[in-house]
């Protein structure tokens, strides 16, 4: 023990936690997976530990005790403020003599540009849109729900799917094939009686998620209401992509903009198409890229960046990645 490595790379979202120690030549030494990182409802020395289960797991695989930077990309990281609540957690428990924490989307979008330069669009539970150049400037949203100004994301659609086919069964709103389909799928008869489940949380609030991959099935189908949220979505995603391209500078240069998250990785033609001809309309140089890489990866790269690493050490860690 007491060896150096030179980078440890985190993802750390609401679900899991990715982690890599990686050598100065660009060896990947360990990688270790573990839980969800939660700070606004556990608190952060609690969402710590659980990143530091990972850790100390990929450190004793790898052999070492401590790396030169530390590369975090972190959920609910979303203010200055927070990065360095987080920084300083992170800094308590010795990993490394540098430390840098980044939102966890800054990850996606490393993972899929060969340099620091992009704007990504993510849409998983929520959905959040960054951008960087290789100067050092970014562009980001608070990404924080409707409080934030954000519309979109897995959450935000089955939400809508509900409150559409609610009205179509009452009367209040247009007919849609959502209001048989979203019950059906938890084995309900009518929307009422999901309504009640759902109050009665004989469905739980978790479950909720399972309607976006329906409100999709229903919108190929051709139903119109489907296929107007869809088409809402697109027009979000180019809306995001757009304005960071703009903050930039970045609009009148061929510029990548990755996709991530569930919702996008899916490739849902309608959803997929109507985000590239809107951004052909509005950001004629942009070139939209479905990104499938680890975001763990992104981590890493975002950690050599910062230390000056050579290209082919970047190269070696995107093979292990990527095979």
């Amino acid at each position: 023990m007491g060896m150096t490595a030179r980078v440890l790379a985190v993802d750390a979202g609401n679900s899991k936690t990715d982690v890599a120690v990686v050598a100065a030549d660009g060896e990947v030494l360990a990688t270790a997976r573990g839980g969800g990182f939660r700070p606004p409802a556990v608190g952060i020395g609690t969402a710590v530990d659980a990143v530091a289960a990972a850790v100390e797991q990929a450190f004793a695989a790898a052999g070492v005790e401590s790396v030169e930077h530390v590369s975090a990309c972190l959920a609910n990281a979303d203010f200055p403020v927070e990065e360095e609540q987080l920084a300083a957690a992170l800094h308590a428990r010795g990993w490394g003599a540098g430390i840098e924490v980044r939102n966890d989307t800054f990850a996606i979008l490393r993972a899929g540009i060969t340099e620091p330069r992009g704007v990504a669009v993510v849409c998983g539970a929520g959905i959040n849109c960054v951008g960087m150049r290789p100067d050092g400037r970014t562009a980001r949203f608070p990404a924080l729900g409707r409080i934030s100004g954000d519309w979109g994301g897995g959450w935000g659609l089955a939400e809508e799917a509900l409150w559409f086919a609610a009205r179509a069964e009452d009367g209040r709103g247009e007919p849609t094939a959502l209001a048989h389909a979203l019950p059906a799928h938890f084995g309900r008869t009518t929307m009422l009686e999901l309504i009640e489940a759902l109050h009665l949380e004989e469905v739980t609030n978790a479950r909720r998620h399972e309607l976006t991959p329906v409100l999709f099935a229903v919108a190929a189908d051709g139903d119109p209401v489907a296929r107007a949220l869809v088409d809402r979505l697109a027009d979000e995603v180019v809306a995001m992509a757009t304005v960071a391209l703009t903050r930039l500078d970045l609009l009148e240069e061929e510029t990548p903009v990755l996709l991530g998250g569930g919702v996008l990785a899916a490739q849902h033609p309608q959803l997929n198409d109507g985000i590239r001809d809107l951004l052909a309309a509005r950001a004629p140089k942009a070139v939209p890229l479905v990104v499938t890489a680890s975001p763990v990866l992104g981590a890493a790269l975002l950690g050599l960046d910062r230390v000056g690493a050579a290209a082919e050490v970047h190269r070696r860690v995107r093979a292990h990645f990527e095979g």
